[in-house]
């Protein structure tokens, strides 16, 4: 999976949509594969989400509203969200008002053993796989597994929350996975709402490549809006 172990991009950009948006936000230091194969990141995100919603942070219990979280990630990240949005659903929040409203999946990580649209003449499809591979070794159905595929995830229509947005890029190899997932979550019997926007002539992650860029800075104003959305 896409691990970017160079922070500074991600926190730059994260430090703009807090100031922006006038939210608290917490990222999570998951332990990355290879050295840490899946299921590991699940199991360290869900660890956080647990600490957040306790409250036991005197910094969190203070500044943050626990009945207005917002899961969100992108590329491997946005498949972490989406796991622990499906967590959520199955398992509740632990807290008492600790509420997850929303969840946004920027260019999610998502792949398939089946080949859809533009991934038929895609050079990058043996190249998933491998870093798929490498990053839960232990994998029996390869690309059909629900940790990579949500359309073979029996639980994808218990999304523990009331709106989804999914972001995807015009030039990215995953597009069409992130528009799939899309149409499978309208598709199950998850109540909420799922919104899909596609920027025009960009690639993969490319709001944490060029940060100041008129599309990403238009990112950040679509996620403020989502948020205020679910006042």
């Amino acid at each position: 999976m896409r691990h970017n172990r160079n922070k500074k991009p991600n926190n730059n950009y994260l430090n703009s949509l807090v100031s922006s948006a006038n939210i608290v936000a917490i990222s999570v230091d998951y332990r990355k594969a290879p050295e840490h194969p899946l299921p590991t990141a699940f199991e360290d995100s869900w660890e956080a989400v647990k600490w957040a919603v306790s409250a036991e942070d005197e910094w969190v219990k203070n500044f943050a509203d626990l009945e207005r979280i917002f899961f969100s990630g992108d590329s491997a990240g946005a498949n972490i969200a989406y796991h622990m949005g499906i967590r959520v659903g199955l398992e509740g929040l632990s807290s008492s008002g600790a509420k997850l409203v929303g969840n946004i999946l920027v260019h999610p990580f998502f792949g398939g053993e089946e080949p859809i649209g533009s991934e038929t003449e895609n050079p990058h499809s043996e190249t998933l796989e491998n870093l798929w591979r490498i990053a839960c070794p232990t994998t029996v159905t390869s690309l059909d597994d629900p940790m990579i595929n949500p359309s073979m995830d029996p639980n994808i229509g218990k999304m523990g929350c009331e709106r989804v947005l999914v972001c995807v890029a015009e030039k990215d190899w995953l597009k069409d996975r992130g528009w799939y997932f899309y149409e499978e979550l309208k598709r199950s019997n998850w109540k909420g709402k799922v919104e899909i926007v596609e920027t025009a002539g960009e690639d993969h992650a490319f709001h944490l490549c060029n940060p100041t860029s008129d599309n990403a800075l238009a990112l950040i104003k679509l996620f403020v809006s989502f948020f205020n959305k679910a006042v």
